[in-house]
């Protein structure tokens, strides 16, 4: 819901700094890969209940994720860049969750719920994407992209808030669980919504 607001504030510093970041000659898959490894390393910080240091290791994932972007746009933007980073998001979301049941068998319904609930906000964002792709749609709200970016109630930013949330409060992850999940589910609705009104008089 915010994430567009929020690329004015954050794009401007990540910039800068992917601008420096590819002239030495990383590449923007580089640092998807190891933003990507150092959010999976918080799983088993979480399994053991150590929330501070997963919660940096979920901020630097996040700040990674900015900034493999950034390099690209200042180097090579590439299709199998754009997919590889929509795969490492997805999946380290999920695990972030998967890990709060590790933690604490009595979270393990509500992160299932949660999951699930990510298969609607990924599979509306996916084939829409696809779908704008296939009739030449295109936006630059999100800036730059390799793939259209489809907006909602539950985005990139306030995904990252509840993981956070959990982080701070664990003894209410049901709670943030079935809070977000709710929110993923609305996202899920009104995207289906938006495609029926820009596809679904289309052959």
């Amino acid at each position: 819901m915010f994430d567009a607001a929020l690329r004015n504030i954050i794009d401007p510093p990540l910039n800068a700094m992917g601008t420096r970041i590819a002239a030495i000659g990383v590449s923007a898959n580089s640092v998807t890969i190891l933003g990507f490894l150092l959010g999976i390393s918080a799983v088993p910080l979480i399994a053991i209940e150590q929330y501070g240091a997963a919660l940096v290791l979920i901020l630097l994932n996040r700040l990674f994720d900015g900034l493999d972007g950034a390099v690209a746009r200042h180097s090579l933007l590439t299709d199998f860049g754009g997919y590889l980073d929509i795969v490492c998001d997805f999946i380290f979301y999920s695990a972030i969750v998967f890990s709060f049941a590790l933690a604490n068998p009595e979270n393990a319904l509500y992160a299932a719920f949660l999951i699930f609930s990510f298969m609607g906000t990924a599979s509306t964002f996916l084939t829409y994407a696809i779908m704008a792709e296939k009739h030449g749609i295109s936006t630059d709200i999100q800036g730059r992209k390799s793939l259209y970016y489809l907006g909602g109630l539950a985005e990139g930013g306030e995904t990252i808030a509840a993981m956070l949330l959990m982080c701070i409060f664990p003894d209410y992850f049901m709670i943030i669980a079935l809070v977000f999940g709710g929110m993923c589910w609305v996202t899920t609705v009104t995207r289906i919504y938006a495609a029926w009104l820009t596809f679904g008089k289309t052959r």
